[in-house]
């Protein structure tokens, strides 16, 4: 699939970004692909050239570019090594949903200048503590997200002032979900908040809980599953499918 190496200029610096690109000379959509609390690696790369092949430009940023240098993380491990898990987790929670919000807008401006594209409105795509990124990225920027998708999110609708079901009342997009089985990090208790803040919003929403853990989707995580990997893929496709050719900003 082919792909650029860019850097996206920030209000905090040089992000740099992986695009990948369908096999296709038609204008496509825009999707922006946030990977899990390990950042981006190789396996996200794969991901995202899986999902351009579906019709779409697909951008994969360095979410961590603030910290330039940082060593990468071999994640069967990162979860298990003590020292290893905190400084993933430092390098999540230093990502706070303002940095999320003026990120967001660079990469949404950026695109808007890839002559490959069509549009001027997005999809977005995160898996685990990228799939809350994803769901606050739709609130925080709603003139400019037409589609959300969350992959074993976590703390989707927790008790602290940050959470992504307090801005249910500014998306606009349609927002779909897929919780992991038993997921402390999203439990039903979080789902039945987030099912009823979506709701009362009007959003267009679809919130499914696949029989897998924490961390299916994604292959080199400890939880990753086959089968309900496919089944997001198809989700993925259906999904965007839909969510992007039905809004009138992002048609071409």
């Amino acid at each position: 699939m082919p792909h650029v190496q860019d850097s996206v200029f920030t209000p905090d610096g040089s992000c740099s970004v992986s695009l990948f690109l369908p096999a296709t000379t038609h204008k496509v959509p825009g999707v922006v692909m946030y990977p899990d609390v390990g950042g981006s690696r190789p396996i996200f790369q794969k991901m995202a050239a899986t999902m351009a092949g579906f019709g779409y430009a697909v951008l994969l940023p360095d979410m961590y570019y603030r910290h330039r240098g940082y060593p990468s993380f071999s994640m069967p491990s990162a979860f298990t090594d003590p020292t290893e898990r905190a400084r993933m987790m430092a390098l999540g929670d230093s990502l706070i949903p303002d940095m999320m919000a003026s990120d967001a807008v660079a990469y949404f401006d950026y695109l808007s200048t890839r002559a490959e594209l069509c549009g001027n409105t997005f999809g977005v795509c995160g898996y685990c503590r990228g799939g809350r990124i994803s769901l606050i990225v739709a609130g925080r920027c709603p003139d400019r997200v037409a589609a959300a998708a969350s992959f074993h999110g976590s703390q989707l609708a927790a008790d602290n002032p940050n959470s992504p079901h307090l801005l249910a009342d500014r998306m606009r997009a349609k927002v779909y979900v897929a919780a992991a089985d038993n997921d402390e990090l999203f439990p039903p208790h979080q789902a039945a908040t987030l099912q009823s803040a979506l709701s009362a919003a009007g959003v267009d929403h679809t919130i499914e809980t696949y029989t897998a853990e924490h961390g299916f989707a994604v292959p080199d995580n400890p939880g990753y599953d086959a089968a309900a990997a496919r089944r997001h893929w198809d989700a993925v496709r259906d999904f965007f499918g839909s969510a992007l050719a039905a809004h009138p900003g992002s048609g071409s």
